[in-house]
Parts: structure tokens; C-alpha cells; sequence
């Protein structure tokens, strides 16, 4: 705690309080979330070594799979040491400005994993759909334009947000009930009037998820047309293949981020609301690694030849 000039008591540091209900599985839960956290880091070195020794997977699709496997790695990175130290070094707690430095890189990844998502959808809505004009039309200059943009895009849809949060006075208390620095229990704890804020939060999450499932849903059903246009079922299935893991990644993760994100007064259940950054924050970028690449046959071959 600091005093101000006016000897009102403001916060410097917050208090993680974790998982109060499970302290008495805190040996199991420290070796559940170690091992889920060493070997999504693992999987995703895997891949992204993998699609940069093989010459054949040198494609705008695997260039953007290798951005989404950095991407996970620094998202979950974000969140889960911090868990980590609190479960086993019981050390939970984290100075204002980490908070603030942590909830930013977690909102910033997860807006730029919307729109790498997005991106990768237009990839191939443009391969299949458009097989013809795909080679000019994907070439690798506009691969890393979109890249770039779909990083640089992530960090600005979050920069207002937390300009202003950074501005809000904390005079305790200081127990956060999360295990990472989320907005909607740190504004509970903010002493100003948060009222602004949260209806700007609540429409950037909701611009960003709007915009970038539109253009996902909008590829696919493009997609989708296409692939029943398509003469045999086995034609049909090979099209096909290549989009499903992808389906099952954006329906994850969209389910889950909106579930927090994009609806009013967010913060009325903390305790659901934990269970559900779990899943977005813990195990789905331990899943997508098993869902989008290891599955794929020429992600199996190259790994096959790199052993």
C-alpha cells in the first residue's frame, strides 16, 4: 500500500487468490498444470521447427500455423507461471504494474488470435474456393502483411482499454479472485467509477469477436458450398479434411472467449468464470496443437523424416 497526498491508501500490489476451494489439491494441481504447460510448450516447438526444416511445408497455410503456435506459446506463457508460483512457491502475489503489464499481453494475444483465426479462414477460402488465383493471389508478401497485421491488430484493440484502466485508483481491498490479472474482477476492485470502461470493454471485445467470426463464418460457408459442388465423396472428404481442425479450434475458442468477454456485467460469476479461463487459457492451447497439426498427414510425414 502507498499514501497519497490526500493520505488515501492506494494499492501497489494484488493478491492472486487462485483456488482457494482445491487448497487441498494443490500437489495434484501443481503437477496437472505443470505437465499441461511443458508439454503445450513442447508440441508447439515441435510444429514450428517442423514446418521450418521441411522445404514442403513452406506454404501460406503452415506459415500461418507456425504464427498461431508462436502465438499459444506466448499466450499461455502469460498466464500460466504465475499459477504456477502461487500453486507450488505459494507466491501469489503481483505488483500493480504487472498486473497491468500481464492483462494486457493476455487481452492483446487473445484479440490477435481472433484475427489470426480469421486469417487462416481466408486462406482457405481462397484455396478452395479459388484454387486457380491462389498461388498469385497468396503470395508471400501479403502472408506476412496479414501476419503483421493480425499481431499489431490484437495489441491496438487493447491499447484504449488499458490506457484507461491504468488511469483507475485502487484503494483496497487488494485480493484479486482470479489466478491471473482479468478485467472484469480487477475493475471490482478499482475504487474510481468504472461504468465507462467497462461498456468500452465490452465493445471492443465485441468488435473484435463480431468482425473476425464474421469473416470466419462467412469463409466457410463459401467453403462449404463449394465442397458439396464437388463430384464423389472422396473429392468432397479430401476438401474437407483440411478444414475440420480448424472448425474445431474456432468453435473452442470462440465458445469459451465469448462466454467472458462479450456479454454485460461479465464479472457476477467468478467462480464459473475461472473454470472457463482454464479452458481457453490452459487446455485449449495444449488441444490445438494435437487438433490443427499433429493429425495433419504432411505435418506427420515431415516430422517422420526430421526423426
Amino acid at each position: 500500500m502507498a499514501m497519497n497526498d490526500s493520505t488515501e491508501t492506494l494499492v501497489t500490489e494484488f493478491i492472486l487468490l487462485g483456488f482457494p476451494e482445491l487448497c487441498h489439491l494443490r500437489g495434484l494441481l501443481s503437477g496437472l498444470f505443470l505437465t499441461i504447460y511443458l508439454v503445450t510448450i513442447l508440441e508447439n516447438l515441435v510444429i514450428v521447427l517442423t514446418i521450418r526444416a521441411s522445404q514442403q511445408l513452406h506454404t501460406p497455410m503452415y506459415f500461418f500455423l507456425a504464427n498461431l503456435s508462436v502465438l499459444e506459446t506466448l499466450y499461455t506463457s502469460v498466464t500460466v507461471p504465475k499459477l504456477l508460483a502461487g500453486l507450488l512457491a505459494r507466491v501469489r502475489t503481483i505488483s500493480f504494474s504487472g498486473c497491468l503489464t500481464q492483462l494486457f499481453l493476455f487481452l492483446s494475444l487473445g484479440s490477435s488470435e481472433c484475427f489470426l483465426l480469421a486469417t487462416m479462414a481466408c486462406d482457405r477460402y481462397l484455396a478452395i474456393c479459388r484454387p486457380l488465383h491462389y498461388p498469385a493471389a497468396m503470395n508471400w508478401q501479403l502472408c506476412l502483411r496479414l501476419a503483421l497485421s493480425a499481431w499489431l491488430g490484437g495489441f491496438l484493440a487493447s491499447f484504449v482499454s488499458m490506457a484507461l484502466i491504468s488511469r483507475l485508483r485502487f484503494c483496497g481491498p487488494n485480493v484479486l479472485n482470479h489466478f491471473f490479472c482479468d478485467i472484469s474482477p480487477l475493475l471490482q476492485l478499482s475504487c474510481s467509477d468504472t461504468t465507462t470502461i467497462e461498456i468500452l470493454d465490452f465493445a471492443a471485445a465485441l468488435a473484435v469477436l463480431a468482425t473476425s467470426l464474421l469473416v470466419t463464418m462467412v469463409s466457410y460457408a463459401h467453403i462449404l458450398v463449394t465442397v458439396l459442388r464437388i463430384a464423389g465423396w472422396a473429392g468432397r472428404r479430401k476438401a474437407f479434411s483440411t478444414c475440420a481442425s480448424h472448425l474445431v479450434v474456432v468453435a473452442t475458442f470462440y465458445t469459451t472467449t465469448i462466454f467472458m468477454y462479450a456479454r454485460p456485467h461479465a464479472a457476477s460469476s467468478f467462480d464459473s468464470n475461472k473454470l472457463v479461463s482454464v479452458i481457453y487459457s490452459v487446455v485449449t492451447p495444449l488441444l490445438n496443437p494435437l487438433i490443427y497439426c499433429l493429425r495433419n498427414r504432411d505435418i506427420r510425414e515431415a516430422l517422420t523424416k526430421l526423426l
